[in-house]
């Protein structure tokens, strides 16, 4: 029985775990969530499949898991991947993993949403400038620790590293350029050199141009 992953390719949060899954080289399968036309938040899927409302959740049998960066804990528990090879290492990793949940991510996530999701005359420039101002600071933190470093810890791909690029594939210009970053450029290059990488969405079903974006 394959692992399933409820997802939609636009969730920059679900490519962190559906990547997880990819590159552990676990068996597993896209469940697709029409999100945007409020598929997460009927009474069906909040009862059945993850009362938070949202995207990701990983069913393997009767075991049911939301939240990316937990997902990836247990890939890694199960697979014996990603997790760090010391207890220092994944004391490291958790840390970058609720860095990014907080300083990166959460905010890639709003300022891209805001940015191409929404009409152009309902866009709050002012809080999308605010946004950019915080994730320059974000991308300074990050490109800085890359300096002389391959991964983000240790010597090979953790979660840390499946955490932090969960929304720098993504095509959307959202005020993100990898050559301004030069070390963040270099280490999203090492991850997509991996076997089995994929874009986002090569990965997951559903697309901007499925709703004519």
């Amino acid at each position: 029985m394959s692992i399933k992953l409820h997802c939609f390719g636009e969730s920059g949060n679900a490519y962190k775990a559906a990547l997880a899954l990819e590159l552990s080289g676990l068996k597993w399968e896209p469940v697709f969530v029409d999100f945007f036309n409020g598929a997460a938040r009927t009474p069906d899927y909040l009862q059945t499949v993850n009362e938070m409302g949202e995207v990701p959740v990983l069913v393997d049998g009767d075991f049911r898991l939301s939240q990316s960066g937990a997902i990836q804990a247990y890939i890694a528990e199960k697979t014996g991947k990603f997790g760090g090879t010391t207890a220092e290492e994944r004391y490291q990793v958790l840390r970058w993993v609720l860095w990014d949940n907080h300083k990166l991510s959460s905010q890639n996530g709003i300022t891209r949403f805001l940015l191409n999701f929404l009409p152009a005359e309902k866009r709050p420039t002012e809080a999308i400038a605010f946004l950019q101002g915080r994730l320059k600071a974000a991308y300074t933190t990050l490109n800085t620790h890359l300096e002389g470093r391959d991964w983000i810890v240790g010597d090979a791909l953790t979660n840390a590293d499946l955490s932090c690029c969960g929304y720098l594939y993504y095509p959307e210009p959202f005020g993100f350029e990898r050559a301004d970053w030069p070390n963040i450029d270099r280490w999203l290059s090492n991850i997509s050199a991996l076997p089995g990488w994929k874009a986002p969405y090569d990965l997951m079903p559903g697309r901007p141009s499925d709703r004519g974006l």
